[in-house]
This record gives C-alpha cells, structure tokens and sequence, in this order.
C-alpha cells in the first residue's frame, strides 16, 4: 500500500514537471529554460526535481522517450492489413495527442524540439509503408519516399493546425480528414502515372 502511494505521488510530481515544462516551452526554447523558473512555476522545491532529473534537458529526454515509447505502442499494436481498416489506428493516434495536448503543442510549436518530430514522423512513415507500399508498388524507392514524405508532411500540417484552434475537432473527425485526405491524394496521383 505505501508504495502505491509513493508510486502515485512520485507520477504527479513528474505530471507537473511535464506540466510546467509545456507551458515554458511555449514561451522559451528550452536553452532558457533554468530549473529554479521551473521549479517556481509548479511549487515544487528543486530537490524534489533533482529527485528525478539531473537538469531540464533530462526532463525533455525522458518526457520525450516516453512520448516516444507510447507511439511506438500504439504503432505496433495495430494489425491491420489493408488500408481500409486503419481508420481505428489513426484516430487512437489523435486521442492519444489530445490525452497530451499540453507537451504535444510544446514539442511541435515555435520553441519545440525538431529531432523529436522527426523521430516520431520517421516512426509513422515506416509504420504507413505497410499499408501505401500495396497501392505504390510500381514506383521506385526514391519516389516512393516523396510521396510518403508529402503525406507525413500534410499529416504534421493538419496536426499543428489542430493544435493552433485548441483541439476542438474531435480525434476522431481529424483521423476522418487525414484518411480521406491521404486518399484523395493518392488516387488520382496513381491514375495518373498508370495512364
């Protein structure tokens, strides 16, 4: 029982550090960025920090690696075959930015972490291979990844729009919009060079 409530008290102190280093990197990037303007912004004393992370930069590490490590479980649970059925999979993957709204926008806005986004677009185009590969199976490897390349960039563009009207679709309209968009792109693009 004691360590369920050491446990509990341990993940709210790190929520708040999460917390309060997603709102400072909406201001700040995150070179300017001291513990002591952290440590103030969520009330908590900077040996409770130290506690956890050796400095800022090991806060966004780990916050980061665990974004990162959920993705990947996201990704590598869905099973699904053909691209008709991923609808369920791209809209858990909206869910699970807006269940993060306050780190996602943090990451992904003006003072967010570049390699980080290019980490988790890498991790989604490999796993979209699965499924364009099928219907982009007569283009070389080099056009293969600039098609891909435009869906992941369209993709990231309608995630950060999302973001900037503060979420109101719902994760499900956004994986609508996404999957009908990516579609109505790609049809007409293989249309065109099967002609």
């Amino acid at each position: 029982m004691m360590a369920e409530k050491t446990d509990r008290r341990i993940r709210k102190t790190k929520a708040q550090l999460r917390r309060g280093l997603a709102k400072l990197l909406k201001e700040k990037t995150i070179k300017e960025i001291t513990v002591k303007e952290l440590v103030e912004e969520v009330d908590i004393n900077r040996s409770t920090f130290y506690l956890h992370y050796t400095d800022i930069y090991d806060l966004l590490e780990q916050t980061e690696n665990d974004l990162k490590n959920e993705i990947l479980e996201i990704v590598n649970n869905d099973q699904r075959l053909r691209m008709e059925e991923t609808m369920p999979y791209i809209t858990e993957l909206f869910a699970f930015i807006a269940d993060n709204r306050e780190i996602a926008s943090a990451l992904l806005g003006p003072h967010g972490d570049v390699a980080f986004m290019r980490q988790i677009e890498q991790i989604i185009l490999s796993h979209c291979m699965k499924y364009l590969k099928p219907y982009l199976e007569q283009l070389d490897e080099r056009t293969l990844e600039s098609v891909n390349g435009f869906c992941i960039a369209g993709c990231i563009g309608l995630i950060i729009s999302w973001m900037k009207h503060d979420f109101e679709d719902t994760p499900e309209s956004m994986a609508r919009m996404t999957y009908t968009l990516v579609l109505s792109a790609l049809k007409p693009y293989m249309q065109s060079i099967a002609e």
